[in-house]
């Protein structure tokens, strides 16, 4: 039975036509964008009324700028008479008319990046013939500009496998086990010669088997830490599956929970061989000479292979919630310097685990550095992904000289994993007890909260303390380390105290320093004088 699903990632692949249209050396070139082929399901359809397929056309401008000229786009009708009507999609807008002959849409501007043509709902005509194609080409004109038209085959009929899903179980804690069951249809009018099963996991979750006729590979994509990555594992089905038929993987998928698993994601799919997503370079195969069966499970009912019919009930998806908690520990910093010195100051804070976080469903950011910058001191470099803010956190224009600022992750924290933000200061003038402050958690409109997965919220903040040159030399304390421990609750308990107090700031000669925690810089003795060290620490953000 078919089920709507949401999807994680799109499952269908565009492909950019070849055509090109001849262009002044100096005109800007533009490229339209469209799925190679789609399949419609004959007339009338399962259910006795025409099953409509969505295509849609894109625009790519990958140049330095937006092209700010009105742009034409033209997509010929002609070849799909008797073979498939057209419609445009809801909510498609004023900016495109359909006529039977053609549709025809107007775009302002071209701005960078992917811009949306068209949207189109294709049906099977009435007195169609399974086996017919046509072609749809989206084509556009612009003074000024040569755009590279994209074509997409419309076909009627074709394979249409069907996943099932399965039957997990969201919550568990760490090491738990479970089978992943297996179970697909082909549900359209013609057979696949050989179908691919692609299981790809996040960081907390394990595929255990390992079979010779798959491959398993990491997704290491720019920006992303090693220990964050997708898992990906393809497998080959050989075979013909058959219009009518079922189909069950007979071999055991077995999924565990890592000891760093929180919140993860699992998606399944099948595809018609040739047409599933590319597979990373660094993918391995096993040979230890055991392979992933298929078995039917139903009788044949009723061969050119062809698109899929529907893709969009190839692919399922599951997200685990994992008992396990992740401790968020702000570093506390010590500066020390005279009037008119710039120093370096290495903020930020790790991430004690024993789980990862990731917001893979919104792409929020997991946690905010909020960084209070000592009295008598101004920012002169402010590291990316950190924005000055004024004193009560409100929004300020300048950047540079802030009196606060907010640091944000991205939507991934490892575990283990440190961010550290490397601002630089300039010590403008001496102020007794003048000190800042770390803190890392939510992010709130006043600036940080406690994360409710974070068993201790006692070392989400920390100080900063600077002192002036002559000033007592702060001693640096070590802070006790919490221990998290999992309970049934999806969160820990863990207990620790933190050393670092702020004791004395800018101040003049002779007042006392505040102590530190291990971790953050030390100020060491030198010739009479201060001299700022700073502990480097493998694996941070910057």
């Amino acid at each position: 039975m078919r089920k709507p699903i949401s999807l994680l990632a799109a499952c269908g692949i565009a492909a950019l036509g070849l055509a090109a249209t001849p262009a002044h050396a100096a005109d800007p070139s533009f490229t339209l964008a469209g799925p190679a082929e789609i399949g419609l399901r004959p007339h009338p359809g399962q259910s006795g009324a025409p099953q409509k397929t969505s295509v849609g056309f894109e625009l790519v401008n990958d140049t330095a700028s937006a092209f700010e000229r009105e742009s034409t786009f033209t997509i010929d009708l002609s070849g799909l008479k008797g073979i498939a009507d057209v419609a445009l999609a809801k909510q498609q807008g004023s900016d495109c008319t359909l006529t039977e002959a053609a549709v025809t849409c107007k775009r302002p501007a071209l701005w960078k990046g992917r811009t949306g043509v068209v949207g189109l709902d294709l049906t099977a005509a009435r007195g169609s013939k399974a086996g017919a194609t046509a072609d749809l080409t989206v084509t556009g004109k612009a003074e000024g500009a040569a755009f590279r038209a994209a074509t997409t085959k419309v076909r009627i009929g074709g394979p249409d496998l069907v996943l099932e899903r399965a039957a997990l179980k969201e919550e568990q804690k760490p090491g738990d086990r479970q089978n992943l069951s297996i179970v697909f249809a082909n549900e359209g009018t013609e057979s696949v010669k050989g179908v691919v099963l692609e299981m790809r996991t996040t960081h907390g979750i394990d595929l255990l088997e390992q079979y010779d006729n798959c491959s398993y590979s990491e997704d290491t994509g720019p920006g992303q830490p090693l220990n964050t990555a997708w898992s990906t594992v393809q497998c080959l089905l050989e075979g013909e599956y058959e219009p009518g038929s079922v189909y069950g993987v007979d071999g055991s998928l077995t999924l565990k929970a890592a000891p760093h698993a929180f919140a993860d994601t699992l998606t399944y799919a099948v595809y018609a061989d040739g047409h599933q997503p590319k597979a990373a370079k660094t993918s391995r195969k096993p040979t230890g000479g055991k392979k992933l069966a298929v078995r039917e499970r139903a009788p044949k009912a009723a061969s050119a292979q062809s698109v899929d019919l529907d893709p969009w009930n190839n692919l399922q998806e599951f997200d685990f919630r994992t008992r396990n908690s992740a401790d968020l520990v702000a570093w506390p910093v010590a500066l020390a310097g005279g009037v008119g010195d710039t120093v370096a100051a290495d903020f930020g804070f790790r991430n004690n685990g024993p789980a990862w976080v990731a917001e893979l469903r919104s792409g929020e950011n997991v946690a905010r550095t909020d960084i209070v910058v000592p009295a008598g001191t101004k920012v002169t470099k402010v590291p990316a992904g950190c924005q000055g803010v004024n004193a009560d956190g409100t929004a300020r224009e300048q950047t540079l000289g802030a009196p606060r600022y907010f640091c944000s992750t991205g939507h991934v924290v490892g575990e283990r994993e440190k961010f550290s933000y490397p601002f630089e200061l300039k010590i403008e003038q001496v102020v007794a007890n003048a000190a800042g402050s770390v803190s890392v958690g939510r992010g709130t409109p006043e600036g940080t909260k406690g994360q409710p997965w974070d068993p201790n919220h006692a070392n989400d903040k920390t100080p900063v303390v600077i002192s002036a040159k002559g000033g007592a030399t702060p001693t640096a304390t070590a802070t006790t380390s919490p221990s998290p421990t999992a309970t049934a609750t999806a969160s820990a308990t863990a207990t620790a105290t933190s050393g670092a107090t702020a004791n004395g700031g800018l101040a003049a000669t002779g007042s006392p320093a505040g102590a530190l925690a291990l971790g953050g810089a030390v100020l060491v003795a030198a010739g009479g004088g201060l001299v700022l060290a700073f502990r480097r620490k493998a694996g941070t953000h910057a």
